[in-house]
């Protein structure tokens, strides 16, 4: 399966990749059903001592379920007006996560996805469905400004050092095996 990046923007917390407090996360996308990222929460983001703090973990979960309803269709912008998170397990910081969603429903004005956090042996540690709307037009228009930076960066664009975690994560995503979601 070819996995293909959804484009990134410069401030957001969870994608944005200049964001200097944020996680910098790359989506994929199969171009059908699934996105996909693989994360590394940091200690600075724990609640108990390596533990991601909870909020984190719904700021991810958000983030995924948003993404999984722009698979095809790059500018859908959507907001989050339900999220209902369950946790099951401790979510750890400092090791690679599987984060994966997938679109349930999709209307013309409301949408519905799930979301998924698994540990890499497959444990999940939390999953979320969202019922998400059309972006209200007065902050659809303070995203002109910004349109010009959400893109999809190559290597070369990242800031320096991530360049070679990111030609890793682009072949491990090449050559992963099925996505436990959805």
């Amino acid at each position: 399966m070819t996995w293909s990046p959804q484009p990134n923007s410069r401030m957001c917390f969870v994608c944005g990749l200049q964001n200097p407090a944020g996680l910098k996360v790359r989506f994929y996308e199969d171009g059908k059903t699934v996105v996909r990222a693989e994360v590394v929460i940091p200690a600075v983001f724990q609640g108990y001592p390596g533990v991601a703090h909870g909020g984190v973990v719904a700021a991810l979960l958000d983030e995924a379920a948003g993404r999984a309803l722009m698979i095809g269709a790059p500018e859908r912008f959507m907001v989050t007006a339900q999220l209902s998170v369950r946790y099951h397990h401790p979510v750890p910081t400092g090791q690679t996560l599987l984060l994966i969603a997938c679109p349930l429903r999709v209307g013309s004005r409301l949408a519905r996805a799930r979301a998924e956090l698994r540990r890499l042996d497959g444990t999940l540690c939390a999953e979320a469905e969202a019922i998400l709307v059309n972006v209200p037009p007065e902050i659809q228009a303070t995203f002109d400004a910004e349109r010009p930076f959400w893109r999809v960066y190559s290597v070369e664009d990242l800031p320096a050092g991530d360049a070679l975690e990111r030609e890793v994560e682009q072949e491990e995503l090449d050559t992963g095996g099925s996505t436990p979601c959805c």
